[in-house]
Formats: structure tokens, C-alpha cells, sequence
């Protein structure tokens, strides 16, 4: 079986459909797992929770989820991020609110535990260092681990006593084995690690094996609607640089 593992759309239905579409060109996945952050910054918040929901998948809690919806106070965000959010709010349907508001913190499938930020924080800690992963060893017990809200692609390997971290590059295979891994499949619609281009993975249980895919989507198209949208400029024009 094949899934595919995504994180952080933020409402960016260009590169969210990009993404699916190359799902389809990649063979298929059985079911699609979300890391959290459907919405938040972009401008398509109904859109892609729509299109979500209309594929097979489960999902978790990310904190512009709960942001939008007044789980998370937005005085916690910066600026940009919390104008965003107040925008977000009043684009969503009553249908779309009911919908984040049930979304889980964490779930179980397969050997993985799926998080937003963290297992030991699932809404807010971002795991972006070896000794970070290391803290959150014992909150979480299956085999791995896969993490999304930092919008940056990195696997984690705990070895014995230690834990050590790198990137993950597109088409070269995590391999799964006897190591405890978290595995980050950076961002679908804002990624940060300086590549634009859209980032997901595929999982492929038969081969125990993760890959990370990299996709060039209509970026301009996602920068117009934010603009006419009257979102923050710097969350447009950041787009366009991957950070």
C-alpha cells in the first residue's frame, strides 16, 4: 500500500492541487495523511479544506486550524500571521469550522505516530534539532514519527543513546528499519527551506520505504489572490523564495 504524507497547505489550492494532481501521476496513493495546517496565510481556506475532505484521509490539528477557529488565541502570532487568521475565519463555512474543530491531536496508523508540531506538543513545538527529537523520544511509542509545522523536510535517526538529524532530499528513499526515525515531509503550500516548490512524500509499506517529492506549481497564481485578498504582502512575496 502507498500513502501519501503532506503538511502545512495553508490554503494555497494552487499548490495543493499541484501536489494531488502529481499524486496521480506518481500511481496513486490508498489514503492521504495530513500533518495539520490546511489553512492559515493563503487564500483558499474553504477550497482546500473542501478538496481535502474529498479525498480518502485522516487528519491532524495544526495550530492556524485552531487558530481560525478560536481555539488558539491569535495574539500568540505574529502580525502577519494573526491578520491572516482573522481573515481565514471569515472565509470558512459552517461546515469547514465543525470539521477543524474535530480534528484530532494526534493519530495511529500503520507504524506511525502523525503530529503537527511535536508529540510532546502537538500544536506548537517545531522539531528542528537533533536535541529537540531527542526530548520528544518518550512521547511517542510506535516505530516513527511523521511531524509537519516547521514547513522544512528533515528525518531525525535515534541510535542508542543519541539522535541525530539531516535533511530529506527529493527521490532519495528514507528506508525504514530497525532506528526510530521523525520523519518531516516539509511544506505543500509554504515551504521554508529556501526551494519554492511544493513538498510532500509518499510512503510505500511493501517497500518500507519514505521518498520526498518536490513540484514546481503556479506560484503568481497564489500570489494574486492573496493580494486581491488585501492578506499581508510579505506572506506573497515570501512564496516566491521558500521561506
Amino acid at each position: 500500500m502507498r500513502y501519501a504524507i503532506i503538511a502545512d497547505i495553508h490554503a494555497n489550492l494552487a499548490a495543493f492541487t499541484a501536489v494531488l494532481e502529481d499524486i496521480q501521476r506518481q500511481g496513486g496513493v490508498a489514503e492521504i495523511w495530513c500533518l495539520g495546517d490546511i489553512v492559515g496565510y493563503g487564500p483558499d481556506p474553504h477550497q482546500c479544506i473542501e478538496l481535502l475532505r474529498n479525498c480518502n484521509h485522516v487528519c491532524v490539528a495544526g495550530n492556524h486550524d485552531w487558530a481560525a477557529i478560536g481555539k488558539v488565541d491569535t495574539s500568540l502570532f505574529n502580525p502577519n500571521a494573526a491578520t491572516a487568521c482573522e481573515w481565514t475565519a471569515q472565509q470558512l463555512k459552517p461546515a469547514d469550522i465543525k470539521y477543524l474543530a474535530n480534528l484530532p491531536l494526534t493519530i495511529e496508523k500503520d507504524d506511525f505516530t502523525l503530529t503537527h508540531g511535536s508529540p510532546r506538543e502537538p500544536i506548537w513545538e517545531y522539531i528542528l534539532s537533533a536535541s529537540i527529537a531527542w526530548q520528544n523520544a518518550s512521547f511517542f511509542h510506535s516505530p516513527f514519527c511523521l511531524v509537519g509545522h516547521s514547513h522544512i523536510p528533515a528525518v531525525f535517526r535515534y541510535e542508542q543513546e543519541s539522535c541525530t538529524g539531516s535533511r530529506f532530499l527529493p527521490n532519495i528513499g528514507v528506508a525504514l528499519g530497525k532506528h526510530r526515525l521523525i520523519i518531516n515531509p516539509g511544506g505543500v503550500g509554504q515551504p521554508r527551506d529556501g526551494d519554492p516548490r511544493a513538498s510532500y512524500a509518499i510512503y510505500d509499506s511493501d517497500a518500507r520505504m519514505v521518498r520526498l517529492h518536490r513540484l514546481a506549481y503556479d506560484i503568481e497564481a497564489t500570489q494574486t489572490r492573496m493580494l486581491e485578498a488585501g492578506l499581508p504582502v510579505h506572506l506573497a512575496t515570501r512564496l516566491s523564495q521558500g521561506l
